[in-house]
């Protein structure tokens, strides 16, 4: 049951974790990272509340499920993510029942929550755990930045920490773990809050403060100037998974590469320690023998040359790096050069996105010609192989039938 549960638990983690990379970039706060801090906060609470396995397995599938709405609909994240994991779900083979335990847990979520039974009081005490963390703050700024993008107006810091305070007063968590773990940490975050609000409520800010907020302002438009600069998830995303599909390519005609010279030398080591030897006392089997040798041979090379590795000089020179000729990708183009060297190369291609840009396509292009020269090869030796066993065998029949030498008595 442990080994099903952890296999299915890591199923539903691949598949909530691709679609959560790509949620949308208005949502500051619900990220991939909340939601791993909530299966991680559902772990905790229901291992000390004594649920059993299966009903840990459930709450847990709800933990990774519970935000996938957010890339359908950004109102009614609970009914859309209670969708996908529905359809998720069917297409795995889970059973109705437990399909609806999930379902529930994931709509109590749903503000003001309305948990019904203990699974899904594990789930909404999990997704409000940051209530509890030492970052707390931070966590709600991003919330608070959050919420301005999709409403389209601004929340004041008073206003927002005001709403903190009576938010974390009127909440309570529901299970008897959450109450006890958490009570202090709470209490303490809300410390936090109210002394942030009376500083924000006085009526001069000195000359410190107002340079701190110059600071921070600083440091958002600068991150906005590299967010405008770096390159697009979705572009990221495909150069990512064009890479891992040439390197599983190249992998796969390598293993094949494999299969063919280990069964070839098989066949060989047989004809050469075994029928060549008896070719006196049946000559008739000498250009069969031969024939399945030179067939065997040059299914051999063929399937040695799509495996040789090809590796270039592994020098690149200043000018290179200057005119964006070298590719800094490939390892064939620096093997021999000092890290000090390497290093400077590519802190200098990373400044320039076009030069990134060009050396991941070079990098791509270059294993695609890679990998049409080895599936060539290995398409000739395919072929030698199958046509020349085939004819091989022939020969050694007709050899067998037509020229078989008569037996002396």
């Amino acid at each position: 049951m442990a080994d099903s549960k952890s296999q299915i638990i890591d199923q539903v983690k691949h598949f909530a974790e691709s679609i959560l990379v790509d949620l949308p970039s208005e949502l500051k706060y619900h990220s991939v990272d909340h939601t791993r801090d909530v299966v991680k906060a559902t772990k905790e609470i229901a291992e000390n509340s004594q649920v059993s396995d299966a009903d840990s397995m459930i709450v847990e599938m709800a933990a990774w499920f519970h935000d996938l709405g957010y890339s359908k609909s950004l109102d009614n994240h609970e009914e859309a993510s209670a969708e996908i994991a529905l359809e998720y779900m069917s297409s795995i083979g889970l059973p109705d029942e437990d399909a609806a335990r999930v379902i529930g847990c994931i709509m109590a979520t749903k503000m003001p929550q309305n948990p019904r039974n203990i699974l899904e009081e594990i789930l909404c005490d999990a997704d409000l755990v940051h209530l509890a963390k030492e970052n707390y703050c931070e966590k709600s700024e991003l919330l608070q930045e959050e919420l301005q993008e999709l409403r389209g107006k601004e929340i004041s810091d008073v206003d927002w920490y005001q709403g903190n305070i009576h938010f974390i007063n009127e909440h309570s968590f529901f299970t008897d773990y959450a109450k006890n773990r958490f009570k202090e940490a709470v209490a303490a975050n809300l410390q936090k809050v109210n002394e942030r609000l009376s500083k924000m409520s006085e009526p001069k800010k000195d000359i410190q403060s107002l340079e701190k907020e110059v600071e921070k302002l600083q440091k958002k438009l600068n991150k906005a100037k590299e967010k405008d600069k770096s390159p697009s998830r979705g572009i990221e995303t495909m150069f990512r998974l064009t890479s891992k599909n040439h390197l599983d390519l190249s992998s796969m005609a390598d293993t094949k590469a494999n299969i063919m010279i280990s069964v070839n030398s098989i066949i060989l080591s047989v004809v050469v320690s075994l029928l060549f030897r008896k070719l006196e006392e049946y000559p008739h089997y000498t250009i069969p023998a031969i024939l399945l040798t030179i067939v065997c041979l040059t299914t051999i090379v063929f399937a040695i040359l799509a495996t040789l590795p090809n590796v270039s000089k592994g020098t690149f020179t200043e000018d290179d790096i200057l005119n964006k000729k070298t590719n800094l990708l490939f390892f064939g183009n620096f093997h021999k050069m000092d890290l000090d060297k390497y290093q400077w190369g590519m802190k200098e291609m990373m400044k320039d996105a076009d030069y990134l840009y060009t050396s991941l396509i070079k990098d791509i292009y270059y294993l695609g010609v890679v990998l049409g020269r080895k599936y060539k090869l290995l398409r000739v030796s395919y072929s030698v192989f199958m046509f020349g066993f085939v004819i091989s065998i022939l020969a050694f029949v007709i050899a067998e039938v037509f020229f078989k030498l008569p037996t002396p008595y």
